[in-house]
């Protein structure tokens, strides 16, 4: 068995958003700056930045860095500071996720994502996905590691921020590493080291030297390999980083049981224990552990092995408890536990009553068959005891699965998250919000000559097509009713640019109903489509106790509706206030003002497409 590889995502992925001209991550540092802290003599944001520096640089008491963090979010949250309150919840999730409670550390990074996006702190939103996506790493679902980590990477092409850029590369380069695409690492390790060698910074180095070193042991290349960890762990050493020097020892282990070296392997092993258990490291004190069980088990000390087994064992489950199991694939369960001492205990059963037969046959037969009888009741009994978890756990996880998934299907992630954070939803108003309804001409008297079972057909291949176009703009789909379709854009979160991209899914659904109606053999049964945008404010939330439902309302809803049904087949009617925010990127033809029930007079105009 392989040692878990990853080990130490997050050590890149928290610190360099905020100190442009720091080296990384100092213990040093830290202890210079609580001098300044206890004096007492900073207020405002220098107090904040203070606050700031010292629970990012507190690498050897994880305690006092969520104590920092706590400080700075109360004091940010007075002070209407959320630049510094993105932050406080970066380095709070920072420092639970050192401590080994991953649901609070997700919990905040989200938070801190949240803040920063809504007041387009561009970097701080950056470094709250990449932190999401190191935790998504740790916990083995490399899938929402892999899109977060590009969501990270994405903002920060776009800017100036090379630094962060080179962290996220590096921390996906090590996903790659973990699930043995090793080409893909060494690609990330590549980029991200020319940036931090650029910018001088060394803890970036350190841990991209000793990454590409990991990449060099997994594929056999020894002495490169020993070559860039060792150079890796001096460099950190020098800043008092332990965490990763304790799994590059690990792997330094590794190197010499390839080269048949048990002995230095087991020292190396040995090592990263010693270090790991002082400065509390639960997940490296498990590594250890491990690495340790299996040498000795490779020595033929199958006893000191399954000593160090059982440490692994109390310490992994000490960072993650049953209820975060469910949420963490491919982890030994207590079956495997009960496995293991049963096997040793057999064996060493096996071996007392050979060596007992010689002097004492009777006695050491009754004794023997005694032990063997009460481990055989022991091991049968985990055995049921462990199935029948197991199956719990599985019948658990996929129907937490399921109902996440099936809310999800009928509201924004974010609302769905709230929803099941407090049991209810907040009404929230929006300042700018684009509405779409469509309609299709003649559907209602020509569903009357159909069956049920055609009809629902074909109203699901069109819906069907306009979610994916829908999605493909980062648009809200609200409801459907009848022949009807409504969505949004510009929330959950607001944005700037839904009237344009609202056009945009406009122009693809009426081309895609244009095109379905040429081609007979897509569907029994074509239509022609009328499409009607307004923009303005809006409330949105979720209606109903038992059977959700995420909805908006206002005028500018009943606006949108009435663009629709005074709009023509094939065409796409937008109000003055949509046609304002549009005019520059599309080409709109005029229709004048025409009389809209309940409103009186108002300007419509056609939108022909986009400008050359």
């Amino acid at each position: 068995m392989k040692l878990r590889k990853q080990a130490y995502y997050v050590l890149i992925g928290f610190f360099c958003f905020f100190i442009p001209h720091a080296s990384g991550q100092n213990q040093k540092e830290a202890d210079s700056l609580a001098q300044i802290y206890l004096k007492g003599n900073l207020e405002g944001e220098a107090k904040m930045a203070l606050l700031r520096d010292l629970s990012f640089n507190q690498i050897n008491d994880y305690q006092l860095s969520l104590k920092y963090a706590e400080e700075l979010i109360s004091l940010a949250d007075s002070e209407k500071n959320f630049k510094y309150l993105a932050q406080g919840f970066l380095r709070k999730g920072n420092a639970h996720n050192k401590m080994g409670d991953l649901e609070k550390a997700l919990e905040a990074f989200f938070k801190s994502a949240e803040i920063a996006k809504q007041e387009k702190f561009i970097s701080g939103e950056g470094a709250a996905y990449l932190s999401i996506a190191d935790v998504y790493a740790t916990m083995n679902n490399p899938d929402n590691a892999i899109t977060y980590y590009n969501k990270a990477i994405q903002l920060f092409r776009d800017t100036e921020f090379s630094i962060e850029l080179a962290s996220a590369l590096l921390n996906q380069g090590d996903l790659y590493f973990n699930i043995e695409e090793y080409d893909l690492a060494l690609e990330n390790f590549q980029e991200s080291g020319q940036i931090f060698r650029e910018k001088n910074y060394l803890s970036g180095t350190a841990y991209n030297i000793g990454n590409v070193g990991m990449v060099y042991a997994e594929q056999g290349k020894d002495a490169l390999a020993e070559q860039n960890i060792n150079e890796a762990i001096n460099m950190l050493e020098e800043m008092q980083d332990y965490s990763p020097i304790s799994i590059f020892l690990t792997f330094m282990a590794d190197i010499y049981v390839r080269k048949g070296n048990i002995k230095t392997a087991l020292s190396y092993a040995k090592k990263s224990l010693v270090l790991a258990t002082k400065y509390n490291l639960k997940k490296e004190i498990s590594d250890a552990n491990f690495k340790l069980s299996e040498l000795y088990e490779k020595a033929g000390d199958k006893i000191t092995a399954y000593k160090y087994y059982k440490d692994h064992i109390v310490y992994r489950d000490s960072v993650q408890n049953v209820a975060k199991v469910q949420q963490m694939a491919n982890l030994r369960t207590d079956f495997e536990v009960s496995q293991k001492q049963t096997e040793l205990n057999l064996k060493d059963a096996e071996l007392n009553l050979s060596n007992q037969q010689k002097k004492n046959q009777r006695v050491v037969m009754i004794a023997t068959a005694i032990a063997l009888f009460l481990i055989g009741i022991l091991a049968f009994g985990l055995f049921r005891r462990n199935k029948f978890i197991q199956r719990t756990k599985q019948i658990i996880e996929e129907e937490k699965n399921r109902s996440d998934n099936l809310l999800l299907n009928i509201l924004p992630e974010e609302t769905a998250q709230e929803l099941k954070e407090s049991g209810k939803v907040k009404a929230k108003k929006f300042e700018s919000v684009t509405v779409l309804f469509t309609d299709f001409k003649g559907f209602t008297s020509y569903s009357n000559n159909l069956s049920p079972e055609v009809l629902v057909e074909t109203i699901g291949f069109y819906f069907s097509k306009f979610d994916a176009i829908v999605e493909k703009y980062g648009l809200e789909k609200i409801k459907t009713i009848g022949d009807a379709y409504m969505c949004a854009g510009g929330l959950p979160f607001p944005t700037e640019n839904h009237a344009e991209n609202m056009v945009k899914a406009a122009m693809e659904i009426a081309d895609f109903v244009a095109e379905t109606k040429k081609n007979v053999k897509a569907t029994e049964m074509n239509f022609d489509v009328r499409i009607g945008i307004n923009t303005g404010p809006v409330v949105a939330g979720v209606v109903g106790a038992k059977k959700f439902a995420y909805d908006i309302w206002g005028d500018t809803v009943n606006i949108a509706s009435r663009m629709e049904s005074n709009s023509e087949p094939g065409k796409i009617n937008i109000s003055e206030n949509t046609y304002e925010l549009i005019k520059d990127q599309f080409d709109c033809e005029y229709r004048g003002e025409l009389e809209v029930k309940n409103k009186g007079m108002m300007k419509m105009y056609f939108v022909n497409g986009i400008k050359a």
